[in-house]
């Protein structure tokens, strides 16, 4: 399932490091995209917009529904 999260808070590339390995964690297949001039991050993931997007706010992001 593709989903496009809203993640706030990314200012460099070891934010988006730290966003993409947060999903990687729990689904070591998901595909993952960002692009944090927009706050967005794209996901190709099996598991449930809210297990990737708590995830992503465990390591301190915001996620906006």
């Amino acid at each position: 399932m593709n989903l496009t999260l809203t993640v706030t808070g990314m200012t460099c590339g070891h934010c988006e490091r730290a966003v993409k390995n947060a999903v990687l964690q729990i689904d070591p297949q998901a595909l993952v995209s960002i692009d944090r001039a927009a706050n967005r991050v794209d996901v190709d993931s099996a598991l449930p917009r809210e297990a990737l997007a708590k995830a992503i706010a465990e390591e301190g992001y915001g996620v906006a529904d």
